[in-house]
C-alpha cells in the first residue's frame, strides 16, 4: 500500500512539474482584477482607474465561469475617474452587489502573496503610472504568478507595472517581449491633463525596459499576446485583452454580442482597410447598433492628429460624415468643414 501511495504521489508530481503551463493555469479558476488606488474624487484632485475598463473585464471573465477578486495597493476603498453609469458594462456590474462589495473593499496586494492565481489583469487609468509602478509587493506578485505558471494581462496604462520586473535569474519580464499599452500618440491627444507629471510616458518606459512595442491607429483596439504576457493598448481593448487571456489560459472564450462602443471601434478599424465597403454597409443596415457620437468623435481626434497626412485627415472627414446624419452638432459641423479646407489645399 504504501509503494502505491509513494508511486501516486510521484507520477502526480511529476504531472505538476512538466505539464504544460498552460493547462496548470487551466485547472485554478481565480483570476485577480488590479486597480490603481490613487484616484481621489473622480480624478479631479488625482487620477485614479477606468471604470469602464473593470467593468469590462469583469463581465468577460466572470461570463467564463471565473472566480474574480479586485484588490488595490493599500487595499480599501478606490476612486474611479468620471464614467458613464448607463453604459450596459456599468450598469450591469453596479447592479451586482457581490461585485460592488468587491470593489468597495478591495483586497490589499501584501495580503494576497501566498495566494494563487491563474491569471492576474492590471487595469489602467492615469492612476495606474503613480501608484503600480513602484508597488514592489505588486511587482512580486507578478512575477510569483508567472513563475508559477499564470497568465499576466495588463491594459491601456495598466502595463506600466510590468516595467523592471525581474524573473529569477535576472532576467526582465519585459526584455525581448512583445507588448502594447496607451501610446504617445494617444497620449498626446488625451493625457494632456495629466501626461506631463507621468514618470515616463508609457510607451517609452516600455521600449526603455527593452519591450518590443507595436500599436494601432489612436484608439483602434490592439491586443498583443506574447506566450503567458497579454496587453491590450487602451480602454476600447479591454474585452479582447481579457478574452486573450482566457485564451492564454488554454481556455476557449464563451461567445458574446459586443457592445456599441466594441462594435464602433471595430466599424473604424475595418474602415481603414479594404474591408470598408463592407463596414459600411453593414452600418447602414443599423446605425442604431453603434455608439455614434463615440464614431464622431473620434473621427474629430483623428482629424486633429493628422497633420499633413492628406490620407489620415481624408479618412478622418469620411467617419465624421458618417456620423453625422445621426449626430447633427454644430463642433461636428465645423469639423467636416475644416478637414474639407485642408484637403482642398493639399497637393
Amino acid at each position: 500500500m504504501l509503494l502505491r501511495i509513494t508511486t501516486v504521489l510521484t507520477c502526480t508530481l511529476a504531472l505538476l512539474l512538466f505539464a504544460p503551463s498552460h493547462a496548470i493555469a487551466a485547472q485554478n479558476n481565480r483570476v485577480l482584477l488590479v486597480v490603481s488606488g490613487h484616484g481621489l474624487e473622480e480624478g479631479k484632485a488625482r487620477p485614479g482607474f477606468e471604470m469602464d475598463e473593470l467593468t469590462q473585464a469583469y463581465a468577460v471573465f466572470a461570463d467564463n465561469g471565473l472566480q474574480v477578486d479586485i484588490a488595490s495597493p493599500a487595499g480599501g476603498v478606490v476612486v474611479a475617474d468620471k464614467f458613464d453609469r448607463d453604459k450596459p458594462y456599468n450598469e450591469r456590474f453596479l447592479a451586482d452587489p457581490i461585485a460592488t462589495a468587491k470593489l468597495n473593499a478591495t483586497l490589499s496586494v501584501a495580503s494576497l502573496d501566498k495566494q494563487n492565481y491563474a491569471a492576474i489583469f492590471i487595469i489602467g487609468g492615469k492612476g495606474a503610472m503613480f501608484d503600480l509602478p513602484v508597488d514592489v509587493q505588486l511587482k512580486a506578485l507578478l512575477a510569483q504568478t508567472y513563475q508559477a505558471g499564470g497568465v499576466i494581462g495588463a491594459v491601456c496604462h495598466g502595463p506600466a507595472v510590468l516595467m523592471n520586473i525581474s524573473l529569477p535569474g535576472g532576467v526582465s519580464l519585459l526584455e525581448g517581449r512583445s507588448v502594447t499599452g496607451f501610446s504617445n500618440e494617444e497620449e498626446a491627444l488625451f493625457g494632456k491633463g495629466w501626461a506631463r507629471a507621468f514618470p515616463v510616458l508609457l510607451e517609452n518606459g516600455l521600449r526603455g525596459s527593452g519591450a518590443q512595442f507595436s500599436d494601432a491607429p489612436m484608439m483602434l483596439s490592439h491586443v498583443v499576446t506574447d506566450g503567458r504576457l497579454v496587453t491590450g493598448q487602451n480602454p476600447y481593448s479591454t474585452a479582447a485583452a481579457a478574452e486573450a487571456v482566457i485564451r492564454a489560459m488554454g481556455r476557449i472564450p464563451a461567445p458574446r454580442q459586443p457592445w456599441a462602443d466594441e462594435r464602433s471601434i471595430a466599424l473604424l478599424g475595418e474602415m481603414l482597410t479594404d474591408g470598408k465597403g463592407a463596414a459600411l454597409a453593414t452600418f447602414a443596415t443599423d446605425p442604431t447598433l453603434y455608439d455614434v457620437p463615440l464614431i464622431a468623435m473620434w473621427g474629430y481626434y483623428r482629424a486633429q492628429s493628422a497633420g499633413s497626412d492628406r490620407d489620415v485627415l481624408a479618412n478622418a472627414v469620411e467617419v465624421m460624415e458618417l456620423a453625422l446624419p445621426h449626430f447633427n452638432r454644430p463642433e461636428l459641423v465645423s469639423a467636416i468643414a475644416e478637414g474639407r479646407s485642408k484637403l482642398a489645399a493639399m497637393p
